[in-house]
Order: C-alpha cells, then sequence, then structure tokens
C-alpha cells in the first residue's frame, strides 16, 4: 500500500503568539545586558550574559498570564535581570563565608592603617583578628582565586553587591523616558557621518572596521568621528536637561559656534515631551522601529 508520508513529530504545537513575544522583546534582553557590563568587570562575556538573557525570555513568555494585568516587558526583565545574576554568581568562585572574613580582614587593615599611619604587616593584621598569621594567608589564597577579585580588583564584592537594580519610581520613570527621548532626537539631528557612526556602532552594534568600510575612511577616523559626536551629544543634551553643566563647557565663537548652536536648536524643535515620551513603551525601554 503506497501513499504520502505521514510527518510524526512529539514536539508540542509552537505558539505562535510566544514566539512573536519573544521575538518583539529580544530588544529588551540587549538592553539589559549592556546596562549590566556597564557595572561588572571587564572578564564578564557578553555572549554567555545574551544566552542567558535569551533563555529567561523563553521561560517568561511560557509563563506569562496576561490576566495578572502586569505588562510582559516588566513580567520579563525582572526574569531577565535575575538569570543574568545568575549567570554573574557562577563566575564569582568566593562562597559567602570567604568573603565575610575578607570584610573582617579589609576592616582590620583599614582601622591600623589609621591608627599607625602606615599599611600594617600581617602580623599586626593577624593579631588585631585573634588569629594565626597562616589564617590571614589562607583567607587572602581563596580570594584571590575568585575570579571577580582577580579582575575587579577587590576583595569584597560579589555578583549582588555589584549589580543593584532599584526600581524606578513613577516620576523618574518620566525623567528617564524624557531623557532617552532627548537623546534619539539628539542623535537623529548629528550631521549625516556622525549619526551613522553612533547608530552603527551603538545601536546596531557593528565593528568600527565594517563602518570605516561604509564610510570609505580609517578606523582611526570613524574613532575621530565617534568621540565628536559623543562631545555634542553631550553638549546637546546638557544644553536642554542640565543648563549649569552646558555653562562650564561654553562654545567657542565663530562659526563652529554657531553650527553647535544650530545643532542644539534642531534637537529642540524636533519633537515636545509627548513625543518624546512615545518613543519609549512605560518601562523606559526604546521602542523597535
Amino acid at each position: 500500500m503506497s501513499g504520502a508520508p505521514v510527518a510524526v513529530t512529539d514536539r508540542p504545537p509552537v505558539d505562535r503568539r510566544k514566539q512573536d513575544i519573544v521575538q518583539e522583546h529580544m530588544p529588551l534582553v540587549g538592553h539589559l545586558v549592556r546596562e549590566m557590563l556597564a557595572r561588572v568587570p571587564a572578564h564578564v562575556n557578553r555572549d554567555d550574559l545574551m544566552s542567558a538573557g535569551y533563555a529567561a525570555l523563553v521561560h517568561a513568555a511560557r509563563g506569562f498570564d496576561v490576566d495578572r494585568g502586569v505588562p510582559f516587558g516588566r513580567f520579563a526583565a525582572a526574569r531577565v535581570r535575575g538569570a543574568l545574576l545568575d549567570e554573574l554568581r557562577g563566575l564569582d568562585w568566593a562562597s559567602r563565608s570567604v568573603r565575610q572574613r575578607a570584610r573582617r580582614t579589609d576592616t582590620a587593615r583599614q582601622e591600623l592603617t589609621a591608627e599607625l599611619g602606615r599599611t600594617p604587616t600581617i602580623q599586626e593584621v593577624a593579631a588585631r583578628m585573634g588569629v594565626t598569621v597562616e589564617d590571614i594567608e589562607t583567607a587572602d589564597d581563596d580570594v584571590h582565586r575568585a575570579v571577580v577579585f582577580s579582575l575587579q580588583g577587590f576583595a569584597t564584592a560579589g555578583a549582588d553587591d555589584m549589580v543593584t537594580e532599584p526600581s524606578a519610581g513613577p516620576e523618574e520613570m518620566l525623567i528617564r523616558r524624557e531623557r532617552l527621548g532627548y537623546l534619539r532626537h539628539a542623535v537623529d539631528a548629528l550631521p549625516e557621518r556622525l549619526r551613522v557612526v553612533v547608530e552603527g556602532y551603538f545601536f546596531d552594534e557593528r565593528p568600527m572596521a565594517r563602518i570605516a568600510e561604509e564610510l570609505g575612511v580609517t578606523e582611526s577616523r570613524v574613532s575621530q568621528l565617534r568621540a565628536e559626536a559623543l562631545g555634542l551629544l553631550r553638549d546637546g543634551m546638557n544644553t536642554h536637561l542640565d543648563p549649569s553643566l552646558a555653562a562650564q563647557n561654553p562654545p567657542k565663537e565663530g562659526c563652529v559656534a554657531r553650527r553647535r548652536a544650530a545643532y542644539y536648536d534642531q534637537i529642540a524643535v524636533r519633537g515636545t515631551l509627548h513625543t518624546r515620551l512615545e518613543l519609549t513603551n512605560p518601562d523606559g525601554l526604546l521602542k523597535v522601529a
């Protein structure tokens, strides 16, 4: 008997809605990873954090219940942050007891330094703590084996100490969203070459060599353009959001000053408070165009 083969699979049917939710919120993972990378040692691998974040996003989509009345972005952000912290804890070899001993040792050293006016010897630290020199050396060795210590440069910080995520209140969130709106408009108002560099390097995360190739310049020139763009963005944002800071770096007179003033005006006319807030969602994340 012949006939068309019948596909047999043990997999459950794909929930297209959950797939769409995951795909829509993938930029959220990138945002949280970038935010966390700014607070942790340079050795932390971005790809490892991204993988942990994407896995958490998928799990969040599977466990999300719309009837709870919580926006998915906020629900997923908490899950992703937790997964990123777990990933960081995996890099943090030193146990809690080891870090407690390290804190006590640091406290003893600081007290003795203040009293003696110099760095104390290990024998003096041991005497202050009522332990042996071998105990101090063993504790120091344990902490030195911790990955975070060896690269961060201090002995007492764990993953939870390095990364804190205080929840923003409504007023703080509105201020943050307004600043992000100003930043987006400030980028849009940049001269074309500077805008291409900023969007390519920071938003699209393209290598500097690729941007240089597209612009037909050297990587060194792209680096110069990036620095120039960041200076313009800083001064433009300060002009509108913190005039006291802007006054500390007034533009020199002449055509450069006039071009800068025109750029600052372009930022202002590109939108209102309402349109700037429209560029982000209630969780303060830039909307994907």
